[in-house]
């Protein structure tokens, strides 16, 4: 398994192994009940927080090059609203994939 953040990557492989002391711990965490866990500093999230919850929404997702066949008035009126048409017809087709998923859900 790799994790990236910012420039850095670890692969766990080349991380060194537990010592005793490290397995023990995470064992006595794991055999915890869960009504000992103390949430006393995290806030209860209510239904109206998670009914606007978006998957990704500070996710930076990687782009990938491709080549699409777009209509020519299509494009053109995308690049007469100024800079940044890719960036929006990326935001203009995953509205259109976060609306497709909701109405799957």
């Amino acid at each position: 398994m790799r994790t990236k953040h910012s420039s850095v990557t670890i692969d766990a492989a080349d991380l060194p192994p537990l010592t005793a002391e490290q397995k023990a711990r995470l064992e006595a965490l794991a055999a915890r009940p869960d009504d000992e866990i103390d949430y006393s500093e995290i806030p209860p999230l209510s239904d109206a927080f998670w009914a606007d919850a978006v998957r990704g929404r500070y996710d930076r997702p990687t782009k990938t090059s491709t080549t699409v066949r777009i209509d020519s008035d299509v494009l053109a009126w995308l690049r007469a609203q100024g800079r940044g048409y890719q960036t929006r017809i990326n935001a203009i087709l995953r509205r259109e994939m976060l609306a497709a998923l909701k109405r799957e859900e």
